[in-house]
């Protein structure tokens, strides 16, 4: 268990998470979050900065709910040099086999389960609180392999 796993999940997380939990398959909630950190992570790493400020902006204020679970805040990384760097940097250029590969190593996917499932479960999860439009310019960013599970979930 990561120490981060230790720190309990925010309430207003629990909506979003569930999804993600049930949808994959994963044992507990602190999977479900350690899992969509690190997919958020390798997506924004593939992003322009713009883009990934609008995403957490989207996800942080949607419009078309009326209790919105503040999703932008595990949108945005938790690590401040990552952080910083991500804003100065140009985005990452990766292809789909790599996304996978990072997202099984960085998150520590349960056996038993596929990177793949994971993967997809977030997009799902994360398309529901997304403008069409929003959801066409992320595709725009994915990989290959990836950009079908993107237009897939």
């Amino acid at each position: 268990m990561t120490d981060f796993q230790k720190v309990p999940v925010d309430e207003k997380f629990v909506p979003f998470l569930q999804k993600v939990q049930t949808q994959a398959e994963l044992p507990d909630i602190y999977d479900a979050r350690d899992i969509s950190v690190i997919v958020f992570r390798t997506m924004r790493d593939l992003m322009t900065t713009e883009v990934s400020s609008q995403v957490a902006s989207d996800l942080a204020s949607s419009n078309e709910k009326p209790d919105p679970d503040e999703i932008g805040e595990l949108w945005k990384d938790n690590n401040p040099l990552v952080a910083f760097l991500s804003k100065i940097r140009p985005p990452l250029i990766f292809d789909g086999d790599t996304f996978i590969f990072r997202v099984n190593q960085e998150a520590g996917v349960p056996k038993g389960v596929a990177a793949e499932t994971v993967i997809k479960a977030v997009f799902c999860a994360t398309k529901e609180e997304l403008s069409t439009q929003r959801v066409k310019e992320i595709a725009g960013f994915m990989p290959d392999k990836i950009k079908v599970m993107w237009n897939e979930a």
